[in-house]
């Protein structure tokens, strides 16, 4: 297996979209061509993965999160790996490259995730490499829940984490 990172390029886009169109999950050729153009400005960096010739996966590195208790500190968005290929390392490699990103400019990074079981996986990994909640609660389309509020949960609702990088 050669796994390979780089920066997203112009003709990835709609690859990952067919990728995630496959697996019933659409994803808009719009949303990489965004990313594309924000990578470009300076205010999102891509990291996507391939092995040998074949997307694998990608993670974007958000340098002003909209989270405004994050004010100052870099969110990692968008975490996929494709499902056929979870568990040989790619999420892991893809962890590492934009943590090491951020500590070129942050010793603090922050993620959140999703509260239905198909995060299970993430909600375990990010604790495993020393992510910690926030301690602000859950979060719902950017704002806190308040205490007896009802809530959808979907992917608008996370608990967000931070981590000190070393």
């Amino acid at each position: 297996m050669n796994l390979a990172i780089r920066a997203l390029q112009p003709e990835d886009p709609p690859v990952i979209a067919a990728a995630f169109e496959q697996l019933g999950w659409p994803k808009p050729v719009s949303q990489y061509d965004q990313y594309l153009k924000d990578q470009h400005e300076g205010t999102r960096d891509v990291l996507v993965a391939w092995i040998d010739d074949q997307y694998a996966g990608y993670v974007t590195i958000r340098w002003e999160s909209p989270y405004e208790p994050f004010e100052g500190i870099p969110e990692i968005q968008d975490f996929n790996v494709l499902p056929e290929l979870r568990r040989q390392g790619i999420g892991t490699a893809l962890m590492d490259a934009a943590e090491a990103r951020v500590a070129t400019r942050s010793t603090t990074v922050g993620i959140g995730v999703g509260l239905y079981p198909d995060y299970g996986n993430a909600q375990r990994m990010y604790v495993r490499r020393g992510y910690l909640p926030d301690g602000r609660g859950l979060i719902y389309d950017g704002r806190q829940v308040a205490p007896m509020e009802t809530v959808r949960n979907d992917d608008s609702l996370t608990l967000m984490f931070t981590k000190v990088l070393s």
